[in-house]
């Protein structure tokens, strides 16, 4: 069984950065994809950013590309969400979630399509 935890929440000030971190547990771990969504109170979960495991193909929605990063450390089952110039809107709960099998560019920002999903981290932008 695979279990995801993320890390690297907190309060800060419009303009500054964040590091999110998401470790995967599980002896074969080896997911075809990893990503990141956040769901803001009253609003849906929405993709912010996948990344394919093997290659390191990155995939961004439209409101974080150029200010979000996504990476990872495959020795380490670990993928980061590097968050630079945050707003508040980019206020929300983050949670990661890896998939099992080939997902293609469209399928990755669906989180019905992924296998597995962590508890989620607070993000919280404000002044």
């Amino acid at each position: 069984q695979v279990q995801l935890v993320e890390s690297g929440g907190g309060l800060v000030q419009p303009g500054a950065s964040l590091r999110l971190s998401c470790r995967a547990s599980g002896r074969t771990f080896s997911p075809y994809a990893m990503g990141w969504f956040r769901q803001a109170p009253g609003e849906e979960r929405t993709f912010v950013a996948s990344i394919v495991w093997s290659h390191g193909t990155t995939y961004y929605a439209d409101s974080v590309k150029g200010r979000f990063a996504i990476s990872r450390d495959r020795p380490q089952n670990t993928i980061f969400l590097q968050m630079n110039n945050l707003k508040p809107e980019d206020t929300a709960v983050y949670y990661c979630a890896a998939a099992r099998n080939w997902l293609d560019s469209a399928a990755q920002t669906q989180l019905t399509k992924y296998d597995w999903q962590g508890q989620g981290t607070q993000v919280t932008v404000s002044s």
